[in-house]
Order: structure tokens, then C-alpha cells, then sequence
């Protein structure tokens, strides 16, 4: 801090972030926002991506109280006139890569921090999980919030997961974002913080063929039936196909029929206590299947 200003914070762009006073009316990102919740500060109002529609996506609102926040829209929706409006003194954005703004198109970000401070936070493939929540927490931190960290929460669903994939007859796990009835997006373990500490901890995850996108191959389901997964993360966020759009097709009916299937949040709360529920799901899935005898 310097004697001069009453608040700065050095994002992961590298941009060093000035307020004129501590920021207390702090509008982010609906996955920034959730996690700030969870380490004690209430958001002014909250932004979705352009995955979402008119209203929040409860599934990465974490546990915040989306009735009384306000919501500035999402993706190209942004009113960036209501959200200067409401006069907040800081945003909170987040970042997949690049430093870009994730969620706001580039323009409309770069009107943005012309006209209020703008913190990014990484959370793309570059970093690990533990990488992400440390760094929510040193700006939840910074803006002074009310509540310590869950981390001996975490600790110990961290060595209850070691524990549990340290036993024989672990079954293989699959994560995959429904498309549709036809497709589904297999992810790419090691491009997701999440997914990537969960093979840290012992977790056999699969590893779709290497054609096709970076964090997803795109597939047919007869493909992703055919992998033989015993566990199956299934993407729980708006934007992916729920699950009673699939029951037409034969080879989803078979992965419902043979593996145990778990929600899966890629754009959960970075929080401890986030991250502790997301490892207690997942030992809660392996120690069924695995006394199943899968």
C-alpha cells in the first residue's frame, strides 16, 4: 500500500489495480461473487458469460443470495450503463487466458476500466486449483472480509479422498458437458484446475482421444459409452443439455444405467469450502461404486 492511495491490488494481468478508498460496493463475475460470498463479502451485483441467459445460473451462484443482489445482465447483455449506475468501487472479472475479461465482450471491458477499477483473477488452465483459491483469498484479504478460510475443512476432505483412491478396484471417471442428444463434450483432464487436482489425489480420471479442442473433444455418446466409465462428472451449469434431453439416445441410457453419475461444476466457488464439498462428492461416488464392486 502506498501512502499515497487507500487501496491497490496487483491482479493477474499484472495491471495494478488503484482506488481512490477501500472498495465496499463490489459488483463481479457470478463465479467471483460466489467465492467472495464464501469468504464474507456481500457483492453489490453480479455478470454472467455469454453461456447464460437472463437470469443468474444458480449452479455457479454458489450460495449466494441471488434474490437480493442485483444482476447486470450477462455476456453481450451487460448494461454497462445500469452497472456505472449503481456505483460500484470495484469489479471483480475473471480471466481463462491472456488477461482477457472473461464474459464481457472487449470492447465493453475496456469502457469498463476506463471508468472503474477492474481486478482479474486467473482461473483458466494455467494454474492449479490450489493456484485460484489462493488467490481469491489474498483479495478477499485485501478487501478486508469477515470470514477465515474453510481450510481445515479442505484438509481434511483432501485426506479423505487420498484415503479412498488409495484402495483397490477404483473405478475410472469420465467429466463431460452434455451438448445435446446427439453429443457431449469430453473434457481434457489437465486443462482443468479441478479435474487436474482430482488426479493429484489419486482419482483415475479418463483422458478422451487427442483430436478435437483443447479442453473438449466433441463426441458422439456412443463414443463416451464406450470409454466404460464408472463414474461420470456431468456438467450441472445452464448452458449444458439436463439430463431428461437425453434419455432418447441408447448410449446415454447406457452410461445412466452403468455409471454412478455426480454433478459437476467446472465454474464452482474457488473457495475452501467449495472445494471441500466438490472432494467430499466425489469420495462420496467412489466408495459406493467401489463397494458395488465396479
Amino acid at each position: 500500500m502506498n501512502p499515497g492511495t487507500s487501496w491497490e491490488f496487483t491482479d493477474d494481468r499484472g495491471h495494478l489495480t488503484v482506488a481512490d478508498h477501500h472498495p465496499t460496493r463490489v459488483v463481479a463475475y457470478i463465479q467471483a461473487g460466489a467465492t467472495l460470498w464464501d469468504h464474507g463479502l456481500r457483492p453489490l451485483g453480479i455478470f454472467g458469460s455469454h453461456h447464460d441467459g437472463d437470469t443468474p445460473d444458480p449452479a455457479k451462484a454458489g450460495e449466494l443470495p441471488l434474490a437480493e443482489l442485483r444482476h447486470f445482465g450477462a455476456g453481450s447483455d451487460l448494461d454497462l450503463d445500469a452497472l456505472r449506475a449503481a456505483e460500484p468501487d470495484l469489479v471483480v472479472a475473471v480471466s481463462y487466458g491472456g488477461g482477457q475479461v472473461y464474459g464481457i465482450d472487449p470492447e465493453a471491458a475496456k469502457h469498463l476500466e476506463e471508468r472503474i477499477p477492474v481486478v482479474v483473477i486467473e482461473v483458466g488452465k494455467d494454474r492449479s486449483l490450489d493456484g485460484v483459491r489462493d488467490r481469491f483469498t489474498e483479495l478477499a484479504r485485501a478487501l478486508r472480509t469477515t470470514l477465515r478460510p474453510a481450510e481445515a475443512e479442505l484438509e481434511r476432505a483432501e485426506r479423505r479422498l487420498r484415503a479412498v483412491t488409495a484402495r483397490p478396484g477404483r473405478p475410472r471417471v469420465l467429466a463431460l458437458s452434455a451438448a445435446g442428444a446427439d453429443t457431449a463434450y469430453l473434457a481434457r483432464p489437465l486443462t482443468w484446475p479441478d479435474l487436474r487436482s482430482l488426479t493429484e489425489l489419486g482419482v483415475e480420471l479418463i483422458e478422451p482421444e487427442a483430436a478435437g479442442g483443447a479442453n473438449w473433444r466433441t463426441a458422439e455418446w456412443s463414443e463416451a459409452a464406450a470409454l466404460a466409465p464408472g463414474i461420470l462428472l456431468t456438467d450441472v451449469r445452464a448452458n449444458a443439455a439436463p439430463r431428461d434431453r437425453l434419455q432418447d439416445n441408447a448410449h446415454w441410457r447406457a452410461l445412466e444405467e452403468r455409471a454412478r453419475i455426480v454433478p459437476w461444476n467446472p465454474e464452482a466457488p474457488s473457495s475452501h469450502r467449495a472445494h471441500a464439498r466438490f472432494l467430499d462428492t466425489v469420495s462420496d461416488a467412489l466408495e459406493t461404486v467401489t463397494a458395488d464392486g465396479a
